[in-house]
């Protein structure tokens, strides 16, 4: 009986994440109540207060969902492609750009983030903590550039941190562009010359070469 239980809360719990997702992208996140969610979901706000203390803690509930996808994903590549960092990378960032077109959720997802989340009120917090997270990010991504260059992928004069700082930039610009205007580009069919490009600049840009250190 407790497993049934404990099974049928894990099951409310997804269709509160998967309701939220759908109001906030219909509505916003500033328009949005916690009773439409309650209603979208077919539950009572009690419900969604005993898994979610509020909006915010929602909100953030529903980013690290998609974030763990990643990790799992990352996971799963490094089986399949063991010593070969640069190849993990190109997979991901290859299923990022894709999945924002195929993945209906994921799609919805950015699509709040980029255009229907401001920033302010209760939700000053998460954009506090997004802050903390994009820093935690450039060194996640710096560290995979340096076990490229241990491998051998990339070249050791590379500046991980610009090279960083440039693919958020190019990752995030390309889907906000696309999910602004989806008939101005084929993201999908284009997601693998896209990230290709990156990859080539990291390995021949003359700008992204560590800058020498004089005495």
């Amino acid at each position: 009986m407790a497993r049934k239980t404990k099974s049928q809360a894990l099951e409310t719990r997804q269709h509160i994440l998967d309701a939220a997702v759908r109001e906030f992208s219909a509505r916003g996140v500033s328009s949005t109540s916690l009773t439409d969610i309650a209603n979208a979901a077919g539950v009572t706000r009690g419900a969604i207060y005993w898994h979610f203390r509020n909006k915010v803690e929602l909100f953030n509930a529903i980013w690290e969902a998609y974030e763990s996808q990643i990790k799992v994903l990352e996971l799963e590549y490094q089986t399949k492609f063991p010593n070969n960092p640069l190849r993990i990378l190109r997979e991901i960032l290859i299923y990022i750009l894709v999945a924002t077109v195929t993945d209906p959720q994921r799609k919805a997802l950015m699509e709040i983030i980029f255009h229907k989340c401001e920033f302010v009120g209760e939700m000053t917090s998460v954009h506090e903590a997004r802050k903390s997270l994009y820093m935690e990010g450039y060194g996640k991504i710096e560290r995979i550039l340096e076990r490229c260059i241990k491998e051998k992928q990339l070249p050791a004069t590379l500046d991980t941190r610009q090279a960083a700082v440039i693919l958020r930039a190019y990752l995030t610009g390309l889907m906000e562009n696309w999910l602004f205007i989806p008939e101005s580009f084929d993201l999908q069919s284009n997601a693998e010359r896209f990230v290709d490009t990156y990859l080539d600049m990291l390995r021949h840009s003359s700008f992204l070469v560590l800058p020498t250190k004089t005495v």
